[in-house]
C-alpha cells in the first residue's frame, strides 16, 4: 500500500481499516475514540478519567478489554452481550469506522481536496469541494447506543 491518503499524526497507534493504514499519536487517537463513543451515544459526554479512557482505547484498538481499569470498563465487559451488537451493528466496528472517517476527512482537508466548515445550527462539521463542485454528500447516519449508554 502506498502512503497516499493515509493519515499520520504519530506512531503510538497504527491501525488498518478498510485498506487504509493510519497511525496516530496517543492524544489524537484517544480523542477520536472518545468522540466516536459520544457520537454513537455509548457515552453521554467526553469527560473521562485516565482509566476510563484507557479501557475505551483498549476496546477500540484490540476489540476487547482484558482487565478493566474503571467502572466504564467493567460496564462494557459486564454488558458486552447487550453492547457488542445493537440492531445488527457492531460497536467495535463503528468506533473504528468513526475514528477512521474523521482521520480520513482530516487528511483530505490537509491535502486540499476538501474544505471544512462548522454549522452552528446543528453543531456539526460539513465538508465541501474546494473547487466549487458538488458538495460532499451528508455523512451516513450512525447507529445509536443511547438505549444502553454508560451512566455513572
Amino acid at each position: 500500500m502506498d502512503g497516499a491518503g493515509n493519515y499520520d499524526s504519530g506512531d503510538d497507534y497504527v491501525v488498518e481499516f478498510l485498506g487504509y493504514r493510519f497511525s496516530f499519536n496517543a492524544g489524537d487517537f484517544t480523542e477520536r475514540v472518545t468522540a466516536a463513543a459520544v457520537k454513537l451515544g455509548l457515552l453521554g459526554g467526553n469527560e473521562l478519567d485516565d482509566d476510563e479512557t484507557a479501557d475505551l482505547v483498549e476496546l477500540a484498538e484490540h476489540d476487547t478489554i482484558d482487565e478493566p481499569r474503571s467502572e466504564l470498563g467493567r460496564y462494557l465487559v459486564r454488558h458486552w452481550a447487550e453492547l457488542a451488537l445493537v440492531d445488527g451493528e457492531s460497536l467495535v466496528y463503528w468506533l473504528k469506522k468513526l475514528v477512521f472517517r474523521g482521520a480520513w476527512l482530516d487528511q483530505r482537508v490537509k491535502e486540499g481536496k476538501l474544505e471544512v466548515s462548522f454549522e452552528e445550527n446543528d453543531a456539526e462539521f460539513s465538508y465541501h469541494d474546494p473547487g466549487g463542485g458538488r458538495a460532499l454528500l451528508e455523512l451516513l447516519p450512525t447507529p445509536s447506543w443511547h438505549n444502553v449508554q454508560y451512566r455513572r
